[in-house]
Formats: structure tokens, sequence, C-alpha cells
């Protein structure tokens, strides 16, 4: 038979047992919820450390200083992001450039019709007058020695107009003379600025295999780059 006494005992230990544990619930409770406060830090640090990514990027860049002019100017990096577009465009200026500023007896018939497949109605009559055989500056009469010239491209850049509008091109390139029976090269340097479209192809098979994207030179200007040596010589033996 139990006692009142030995009943309040076991009743004060059930009590006992009862707190203690409530106490471990609550701990793991508070455990659990460090826990996951925990976690969402770091999560949240995480997203940050990627979303701050792109800000702590270096692109590095360089910067090319030609040895004969002095132009300055970014070499461009290809990516990998340019559009078909523009390599294409890149490449038909280039390809243009190459074989209509160069000269060799051999393939100059040939040379001036691929040319002619590019050019638009105006600039066509302009390629007719600078080579006819009665231009004292024709190519036919400046290198009936024999000499030759062949093209080496540096770079493109284009430039968009304010109207949106992005039809023009510069471009840097060398030309190297090579005298009639010659070994060495004369290098000079030159700057182009072309103005291009892209019009429906020609139905003439031979214009269409030179150039079967319908690509126009609209307008066609170059100059030479004036050396910095040149130039520094020129103002010192200035004469008022």
């Amino acid at each position: 038979m139990t006692t009142p006494a030995l009943q309040a005992y076991f009743k004060e230990a059930e009590s006992w047992d009862a707190d203690r544990s409530e106490r471990f619930r609550r701990s793991a409770i508070a455990a659990w919820w460090a826990a996951a406060a925990g976690w969402t830090c770091a999560v949240a640090t995480a997203i940050a450390i990627v979303c701050l990514t792109p800000l702590k990027q270096i692109e590095p860049f360089v910067v090319r200083v030609d040895n004969s002019t002095g132009i300055v100017d970014v070499v461009p990096v290809y990516t990998g992001g340019v559009g078909s577009e523009e390599a294409i465009t890149r490449y038909f200026l280039s390809h243009y450039l190459t074989v209509c500023e160069r000269f060799n007896f051999a393939t100059a018939e040939s040379d001036y019709e691929e040319c002619g497949a590019f050019h638009s109605a105006q600039r066509n009559q302009a390629w007719y007058s600078q080579w006819t055989a009665t231009n004292p500056a024709s190519p036919l009469n400046v290198y009936k020695d024999g000499s030759s010239v062949r093209v080496q491209v540096k770079s493109v850049s284009f430039f968009t107009r304010a109207s949106g509008l992005s039809d023009l091109a510069q471009v840097r390139y060398l030309k190297a003379l090579r005298a009639a029976g010659g070994a060495d090269e004369k290098f000079t340097h030159w700057v182009a600025t072309m103005q291009f479209a892209y019009t429906s192809p020609a139905k003439d098979p031979k214009t269409r295999r030179w150039n079967p994207l319908g690509f126009k030179i609209v307008d066609f200007k170059s100059e030479p780059e004036v050396s910095l040596e040149t130039a520094t010589d020129k103002e010192t033996h200035h004469e008022p």
C-alpha cells in the first residue's frame, strides 16, 4: 500500500521529468531556429556575391602604338559575342580593301571585275575613271614598269550615326610597294573611310560568285596616315 508521502514524492518526480522534457524541447526548437537563421544568412551571402561578381570583373585591353606612324588604337578582342552580321561585314570590308587596293599585273583584270561586283552605280563610275588608261594616275600607268602592291589590313572600326544608322567603317591598312625586279618592299600607312550597305544579290552568276550577299560599297575615301616623325620634322624646318 502506497503511503501519502510516497505518492507526493512520485508526483514531484513526475513534474521534474516533465520540466526537463520541456526544457529539452525548447532547446531543440531554439537550435533548429539558429541553424535555419545561419543557413539563411549563408544563402543570402552567396547570392550577394554572385550578384556583385560582374562588378568585380577586370576586363584587360591592349593599346597598340604603330611604330611608324605613332597612331594609337585599342586592339579589338573577340569574345564570341559578335553578331554574325558584323563578322560578315568585317570580312567583306577587309576582302574588298585587300583586293581593290592591291596591284599585280597578272591579276589586275580579275581584281578590277571583282571589285566592280561590290560597287554601287555611282561608285562604279568613279572606279572606271580611276582605272581608265587615259588617267595618268591609273594603276595601269603608275605600275606599268612591273611594280606590284600588296595590302595588309590592320584594323576595322565601325561607327554609328546620330540617327542610329551603322553604315560607316574606318579601316587602317598597309601598302607594300615592291619595285620591278626588286626584293625589298616600301611600306606606307593608310586609313580608308567606307560607307556600305546590303542590297539584293545580283542575278549575274559571276557577280554573285564574288558577292553572294549583295554587299555594296556606297562611298570610299582613302588617305595616307601622317607619320609623327614626318610631322615633327616639318614643324622643325617650317619657315614663315
